[in-house]
């Protein structure tokens, strides 16, 4: 009954990296999750806040707004879609309740969209709008605030 072959092992040693970075990568988009969930200072968290926009500006998107809108996340992984667009859609339901807007435009769904994309993915945004022919030129001042 003997030696292992040296091939098995390697395959072994092999699966095991593979399984422990899938378990890291899973974890760390986990922990995020956890985070986003824990409360703040005012007894809500991320995600209630999210719910709260989404839930207060429900009646004020149009179906060109929500056409618009998927049309913007339409590049983001399938996996990552449906929580990039809450996300997304949350964040514009937050300005259109600052401006006190009675619907939401094509301005405010630029607007959000722009504030609620990280910096690192601005340049792939702008890409983006101009292959959508969006003018982002009134929008360039949130292109360079931190988000």
């Amino acid at each position: 009954m003997g030696e292992m072959s040296t091939g098995f092992s390697l395959f072994i040693v092999g699966w095991t990296i593979v399984l422990v970075s899938l378990m890291a990568i899973g974890g760390y988009f986990m922990f995020r999750k956890f985070l986003k969930s824990m409360p703040k200072q005012d007894g809500k968290s991320d995600l209630d806040w999210q719910d709260h926009y989404i839930d207060q500006t429900r009646a004020l998107w149009t179906d060109e707004g929500l056409t618009l809108l998927n049309e913007l996340v339409d590049p983001v992984p399938q996996l990552f879609r449906d929580v990039a667009r809450r996300s997304i859609a949350a964040r514009i339901g937050q300005i259109a309740l600052e401006e006190k807007a009675t619907t939401i435009t094509t301005d405010l769904i630029v607007k959000g969209y722009i504030v609620a994309t990280p910096k690192r993915d601005h340049k792939w945004l702008i890409a983006h709008l101009k292959s959508k022919e969006i003018d982002y030129t009134p929008y360039e001042k949130y292109l360079n605030a931190e988000g």
